[in-house]
């Protein structure tokens, strides 16, 4: 079991990196970067039948783009949606466009709920192992526990910066994914 010390120290840290890196960016070069990202899960989503993904927070890496690609090939996209902040979201099937909570967008709540096979998840930082740091509330752990189980593929996405040396304290709770793509190419775990 790990201090929570070391993971608050790590994700302020690796935070602060995050958002200083994107505060270097042009609006030209994310918007590159976060195309090559694309390019990079486009083979991904095509193989999958609903891909799960997020509408960016803050300096989060955006997968809208291959988000967009997967529905022009046929696929269900959806996002995860929260009908109580103090249980596991739910992936709905429509676009992000209602105010959530914690500042997030997400689908109306009257959009069907789908279980994705496929799952581009956001992070602070992975290390080696798969081991994902978020925001340290547990939301996508929980939520993700039941998915992997089912066989879902968890796809950690960030900046090639989030893909850090340092191994990342594992808590029992904590769900390894099982890979990491950035606009730099995509790394499969164990």
């Amino acid at each position: 079991m790990s201090a929570p010390f070391e993971k608050d120290v790590l994700r302020r840290a690796t935070l602060d990196a995050r958002k200083a890196f994107v505060r270097s960016l042009s609006d030209g070069a994310k918007a590159r970067l976060e195309q090559k990202l694309a390019e990079r899960l486009t083979a991904l989503c095509a193989s999958a039948s609903v891909v799960g993904g997020y509408a960016p927070l803050g300096s989060e890496i955006s997968p809208q783009l291959a988000m967009e690609e997967a529905r022009a090939v046929g696929r269900i996209v959806a996002f995860p949606a929260f009908h109580d902040p103090g249980k596991p979201f739910r992936f709905l099937a429509g676009d992000p466009l209602s105010p959530g909570p914690f500042g997030m967008m997400q689908p109306k709540l009257s959009a069907p709920a789908v279980e994705p096979d496929l799952i581009l998840v956001p992070l602070i930082a992975i290390d080696k192992r798969g081991t994902r740091l978020g925001r340290g509330k547990g939301h996508y752990d929980r939520a993700l526990t039941r998915l992997r189980k089912g066989g879902a593929k968890l796809i950690g996405v960030g900046w090639p910066l989030q893909r850090i040396d340092v191994l990342i304290p594992s808590d029992p709770w904590d769900i390894p994914l099982h890979a990491f793509a950035s606009p730099d190419g995509l790394e499969w775990f164990r």
